[in-house]
């Protein structure tokens, strides 16, 4: 969506600011989950010695 230079872009309907918002929501939510899998597949991949350290 543009705007001709210098006009600023129009105020968001109710209906577009959901769902803009539940979109917003769904991407976080996905990159939340893709962080939890790699932390899960390293900690997989690695054993538990990485994040039980011993102490020296």
């Amino acid at each position: 969506m543009t705007t001709p230079q210098g006009e600023f872009p129009r105020p968001l309907t109710p209906e577009e600011a959901k769902s803009r918002r539940s979109r917003n929501v769904a991407i976080a939510l996905g990159i939340v989950f893709l962080i939890v899998l790699f932390y899960v597949v390293t900690v997989t991949k690695l054993g538990l010695g990485v994040v039980i350290r011993p102490s020296i």
